[in-house]
């Protein structure tokens, strides 16, 4: 016997599948499932957006002031049908993203250069700290690491 509003057994449609189903919907840019209206759906999946981009800002306060008043639309096209890395993953993406596009701001390519030189990140594993001296450029922006310390060698042309 199931319970009420549980399907039948074997149909393969648990309560799990359908969880599965919505936040995939709402977060991955997922079909929308069975049994939802899509206007409040549409309405949290851009208040997820927004949380997320306010989320990412913090871990990249100068990539968001360079973009300034275009930001939150700048990141939500970005991440729109993009499940999330983790804020500091997110950015990263965004402004490598942003810097092949010649779209990454001043602000952002110092901050992303800033970044580089003191982690290693190939956009599949989390970010490691860098152990020997490296230098990075975005932008026109020159930063280098060196016994633990970067500098900004370089700011990006404004």
């Amino acid at each position: 016997m199931t319970a009420p509003g549980e399907p039948p057994p074997g149909t393969g449609d648990s309560l799990a599948d359908r969880q599965s189903a919505l936040v995939a919907a709402l977060v991955a840019g997922g079909p929308l499932p069975p049994g939802f209206a899509p206007g409040p759906v549409a309405a949290a999946r851009r208040a997820l957006l927004r949380k997320r981009a306010g989320d990412v800002a913090r871990h990249w306060p100068l990539l968001a002031a360079g973009l300034g008043a275009g930001w939150p639309a700048a990141f939500a096209g970005w991440a729109d049908g993009r499940p999330t890395n983790g804020s500091l993953r997110d950015g990263w993406d965004l402004a490598r993203e942003l810097r092949a596009a010649a779209t990454l701001p001043p602000l952002g390519a110092e901050e992303l250069a800033l970044r580089e030189a003191a982690a290693r990140y190939d956009g599949l594993t989390p970010p490691r700290p860098r152990r020997l001296p490296a230098a990075a450029r975005a932008g026109g922006a020159v930063a280098v690491q060196l016994a633990g310390r970067v500098r900004l060698l370089r700011p990006a042309q404004r």
